[in-house]
């Protein structure tokens, strides 16, 4: 993987990650019921007849959950270009909530890419076939728009844009 790419986040990290539990781009989530707990909120007034929170994520399981999502999201390809989507740099964040449903936000290389209709359901079917997944939702942004430049190294050098 190249330095310094998106890495997917888990939400609600835990005090332990922000210690340097974990890899600063990736921390560990907490329950709800902690963060319920620590504003006065019960759980059930959050999510009626929620099941019981699990336990946080260990950090080496947060770091091995982010590099599965990160092997399904370069399994999709863009049709017109032989390289992944994550590579190409169109995958702008991924957040993972506690319960493991997955939001992501991407972009096209142009607004009237031949594929806008399909390359939502393409990341969305890559995502959920990860153990452990829940819901997917991917949404399409182009604000800021997609350029060459979030091209990883490695794109670059597929692409021959040396």
């Amino acid at each position: 993987m190249t330095e310094g790419r998106l890495q997917p986040e888990l939400k609600n990290p835990s005090p332990v990650a922000a210690e340097g539990g974990a890899p600063d781009h990736v921390s560990s989530p907490r329950s709800e019921a902690e963060g319920a707990a620590e504003s006065g909120t019960s759980l059930s007034a959050v999510v009626p007849n929620a099941p019981a929170p699990s336990a946080p994520l260990a950090p080496e399981q947060v770091e091995e959950f982010g590099n599965k999502l990160i092997a399904a999201l370069k399994s999709v390809y863009d049709p017109e270009i032989p390289v992944d989507i994550y590579e190409l740099g169109l995958i702008y964040k991924v957040d993972v909530a506690d319960n493991m449903d997955v939001s992501v936000e991407m972009t096209l290389t142009a607004p009237g890419c031949p594929v806008a209709g399909e390359m939502p359901n393409m990341v969305r079917d890559a995502l959920l076939s990860v153990p452990g997944v829940g819901e997917v939702t991917v949404n399409m942004t182009f604000d800021p728009p997609w350029t060459p430049d979030r091209m990883s190294e490695e794109a670059k050098l597929e692409l021959n844009m040396f």
